[in-house]
């Protein structure tokens, strides 16, 4: 034992138990683990432990009843209660309270979020994380990135034979096998636990409605044909059925190029409301022009009814829809149902009336725009609602007085998802911008060495990082302190103790502008996608994470075949929408944390991550066969087809800078031209 305490683990999941152990291990603790109540209490006969993690669906006994046992052998002990039953934790409550457990984690979990609370219960001092150095990871944090690695990916092999195993028991269960009903419950509430902490997020929703619609079956009052509906969406949510995508691409004819199985992306998919039929039918042509899925309804209930069960990424409502400011009533009758509660809106209407603007504020309106809206309009719209419905992972670097510290600030934005990278050396500083590559500085006023108004100063003089947003973190609240950050070029600060709540909107709010401006300056003004130098910086920082973490990058490089062909037959403006199109199926068809740019001329780059060679050739030959499938129209109404050539290359496999994997991902663009083009190398 190194110091940490010892944990009971007791729960069921063998892989979840894995990983966790794992983690808590490398963070210093000792883990006694156990899958059922014996087990457990044989631990406990051999072993002091300093805090429980209780699974809340036993085999054999009730959590609550095991717990009371602990409870009484153990009336100090730290108690934390693990659980995807939350609706049936809420109305335990009076026990809970009475058996004083002292937390409650609902699953999913990660590994990191069961850490932070572990770290609670403990309430005495205990090791906290590493802050994640500058200098390369050391071989033990690489080993545990590893072993997780390993874990997730045996856990996705397992799924399909638990699935097998899952209908097997349904199917025993609907003959009359009650042993076989609450082995299905079960398994189905075991996927709704662990699912979601390997990454199969997907496979955890749909196990929580197969366990909602089963729990009713087991005292009697099933409804089979729900049973049923329940078991082909958890089906269909596995790892081997690609999901249901608009415009899912076939395979390329000539050229041989295979359609992927599952594109990492979707396009954005948005409602717009409105009762003029004739204007909606002019959005419908926006959407189709750039790429993007429009649904269009000219009442709430007709828009409810076409939505449901579908993806959006945002609505546009008119302010006047069915009288005067019925869309702020129509917004909250959208936000009222539970899959559209955060859906990002914006209002539109021929008026720009300020009392119009203030209420589609308050009615969670992100956007205000013109009616009629025109085509830049609409684009910069859809951008905002995606951007808001799908956020980017953002990276904030802190340059902190401690781990302790670090552990404060990354406890408050771990609900966040956020990407957070402890600094203690502000001589660092410079070096962590370039290896980070930061949307966020926080700077802790009390770190030892150069002044923080200094570090401002160098930040701003340097020309990258001119608009990065710096908050300062202050126990000082006097006038000249404040003067003085904001001539030095802090954006804004917060003041110690800090409050949860303050930080994360103060945060969200600099990073989401500081996006905003950058992509002012470092977008390509046809397609949208990166400029050459912005690219390079994005990839780089990439390549560094992929390394961190022990995970590939595939770096494409692309380009138009005969795209001098296409000018000079069918005019330059034929051209321009040709790589405005590819533009904007690069920007549509991928995750936000992939990078994509375009190099040059017709030429184009993306960066991949945490895919290899392989599945990135399936994933864009996705986008290849849509582009091939649209026609395009010349400057006398010609009309024509193009296709692209890719090169792909894979780091480390292939290189473990930017410059070699461009180097060998372009020789096998030219190797795919000289075979004849419309091709992807690897």
């Amino acid at each position: 034992m190194r110091g940490g305490g010892t944990v009971l683990f007791l729960e069921q999941d063998r892989q979840l138990q894995l990983a966790v152990t794992a983690y808590l291990r490398q963070r210093g603790y000792q883990v006694e683990s156990a899958r059922e109540v014996q087990e457990a209490r044989t631990v406990l006969s051999r072993t002091r432990v300093d805090a429980a993690v209780v699974d809340g669906l036993l085999p054999g006994t009730a959590s609550l009843d095991f717990i009371q046992e602990l409870r009484t052998a153990h009336p100090t002990l730290p108690i934390l209660l693990a659980s995807g039953l939350w609706k049936d934790l809420k109305s335990g409550g009076p026990r809970l309270k009475q058996l004083r457990v002292t937390r409650i984690l609902q699953k999913p979990y990660t590994p990191e979020e069961l850490y932070i609370w572990v770290e609670q219960l403990m309430k005495a001092p205990r090791p906290t994380p590493p802050p994640i150095p500058v200098t390369p990871v050391p071989i033990a944090a690489g080993d545990l990135a590893a072993e997780l690695a390993a874990l997730n990916a045996e856990y996705g092999k397992q799924l399909r034979e638990r699935f097998a195993r899952l209908s097997t028991a349904l199917a025993e269960a609907r003959a009359g096998s009650r042993e076989a009903l609450d082995a299905a419950y079960h398994s189905a509430h075991k996927l709704h636990g662990s699912a979601g902490s390997f990454g199969f997020a997907a496979v955890g929703v749909a196990a929580g409605r197969l366990e909602a619609v089963l729990k009713p079956a087991r005292t009697g009052a099933g409804d089979w044909a729900a049973i049923d509906a329940a078991l082909r969406e958890l089906l269909a949510s596995g790892p081997d059925q690609p999901p249901k995508v608009p415009q899912a691409a076939g395979p390329v004819e000539p050229g041989g190029l295979k359609a992927g199985s599952s594109p990492l992306g979707v396009p954005g998919a948005v409602l717009v409301l409105d009762e003029d039929a004739a204007w909606l039918e002019q959005v419908e042509k926006l959407g189709q022009e750039q790429v993007v899925k429009v649904v269009t309804a000219q009442s709430v209930d007709e828009a409810l009814g076409r939505v449901r069960g579908q993806w959006l990424d945002g609505a546009l409502l008119h302010v006047h829809l069915d009288g005067p400011e019925g869309g702020f009533a129509a917004a909250a009758r959208l936000r009222g149902e539970e899959a559209l509660s955060s859906l990002p809106l914006a209002f539109f209407s021929a008026d720009g009336d300020l009392a119009h603007r203030v209420a589609a504020a308050h009615a969670g309106g992100s956007l205000y725009l013109p009616r009629p809206f025109t085509a830049a309009d609409f684009h910069g719209a859809v951008e905002r609602l995606v951007a808001a419905r799908r956020p980017e992972r953002a990276r904030v670097l802190v340059l902190h007085e401690g781990a302790q510290a670090l552990l404060l600030l990354t406890q408050a934005m771990a609900p966040q998802h956020w990407e957070v990278t402890g600094l203690e050396d502000p001589f660092m500083l410079v070096e962590a911008l370039a290896e980070h590559r930061p949307d966020m500085l926080l700077l802790d006023t009390a770190v030892p060495g150069p002044g923080c108004f200094d570090l401002c100063r160098i930040v701003r003089a340097m020309p990258d990082w001119q608009h990065l947003p710096i908050l300062l973190l202050t126990q000082d609240m006097g006038r000249e302190f404040r003067v003085a950050a904001f001539e030095a070029g802090a954006d804004d600060y917060l003041t110690k103790p800090v409050l949860r709540e303050e930080l994360v909107a103060r945060v969200l709010a600099r990073v989401e502008r500081g996006r905003l401006l950058r992509e002012r300056f470092e977008r390509d003004a046809l397609t949208g996608l990166l400029l050459r130098r912005p690219f390079l910086e994005t990839v780089h920082a990439r390549l560094n994470e992929a390394e961190r973490h022990l995970r590939p990058l595939a770096l494409c490089f692309l380009d138009v075949d005969h795209f001098k062909r296409v000018n000079d037959t069918y005019g330059h403006l034929a051209g321009d929408h040709v790589l405005t199109r590819l533009g904007r199926l690069l920007s549509t068809r991928f995750r936000r944390e992939d990078v994509r740019g375009r190099w040059g001329g017709e030429e184009f780059v993306v960066a991949l991550v945490g895919e290899t060679a392989e599945r990135a050739r399936e994933i864009l030959a996705r986008t290849a066969a849509e582009l091939a499938r649209t026609q395009f129209e010349g400057q006398r109404g010609e009309r024509f087809h193009v296709t692209f050539s890719a090169g792909i290359a894979e780091a480390p496999r292939d290189g473990s800078t930017v410059e070699a994997l461009l180097k060998e991902a372009d020789t096998r663009l030219y190797r795919a031209k000289q075979n004849g083009r419309n091709r992807i190398e690897i």
